[in-house]
């Protein structure tokens, strides 16, 4: 990146809404992507909770972050947080959101689930019948703000202490621009990640099933490979 594209980024971030002191609780803490994405917002200076169905396992798993993570229950961290985001495994997403409706009415809902089957050629996209892990996240929680972000990141970079900076872009989709806007703003935290708007929440499966891809591209070549916006 440029030192002009840097600071045309600054100036996008500025513009953002402050977020600094939002709790964000991560649902699915205790797995590879939920936990790298608590490691990075702490590490960040964000409050963060993490959540798991065992409140002694997230609270172990918050003990290892260290950064001021705490764990609990995945009922408490609906609770106690402002912005929620959902890293559970796709086969248990419908369920874990249902149990927790009436924790998350009113809360910023962040979906990165990406529903995807494997077989002998590798990832491939699945329809959830919504249309989409975050359409799916809506029609669950009708009183939530649901977003959907943070899909295309690399969990083995977010968990890595030695990398300073991910050098990448988070896609933001979600119907109500206040919403996206935090949600923008919480992924610039992160050094080197930008949010940027990508649409509407029915446009969410196109970005779920492209991790399909990004698997396929990261596989033949052994990188972590993101994704980078052009001209914006």
């Amino acid at each position: 990146m440029t030192s002009l594209d840097s600071a045309t980024s600054a100036a996008a971030a500025a513009e953002l809404p402050d977020v600094s002191q939002l709790v964000v609780g991560v649902l699915g803490g205790t797995g590879d992507q939920g936990r790298g994405l608590a490691y990075r917002l702490a590490k960040a200076g964000q409050r963060v909770i993490i959540g798991s169905r065992s409140a002694e396992r997230a609270a172990e798993a918050a003990a290892g972050l260290g950064l001021g993570v705490r764990g609990a229950d995945n009922a408490t961290v609906a609770r106690e947080s402002d912005i929620v985001i959902v890293a559970v495994p796709w086969d248990g997403h419908g369920e874990t959101l249902a149990a927790l409706r009436e924790e998350l009415v009113g809360k910023i809902v962040v979906d990165c689930v990406n529903p995807l089957g494997f077989d002998k050629q590798g990832a491939y996209a699945l329809t959830p019948e919504e249309g989409s892990a975050a359409q799916q996240a809506a029609a669950l929680l009708p009183q939530s703000r649901v977003t959907a972000a943070f899909h295309h990141l690399s969990a083995v970079l977010l968990q890595d202490p030695e990398i300073e900076s991910i050098d990448t872009d988070v896609l933001v989709l979600g119907d109500e621009r206040a919403a996206t806007d935090l949600v923008q703003a919480l992924a610039a935290r992160i050094p080197g990640m930008r949010g940027v708007f990508a649409g509407r929440l029915r446009n969410a499966h196109q970005v779920e099933a492209l991790v399909a891809n990004l698997i396929s591209v990261n596989r033949r070549y052994k990188a972590h490979a993101g994704l980078r916006v052009t001209d914006v």
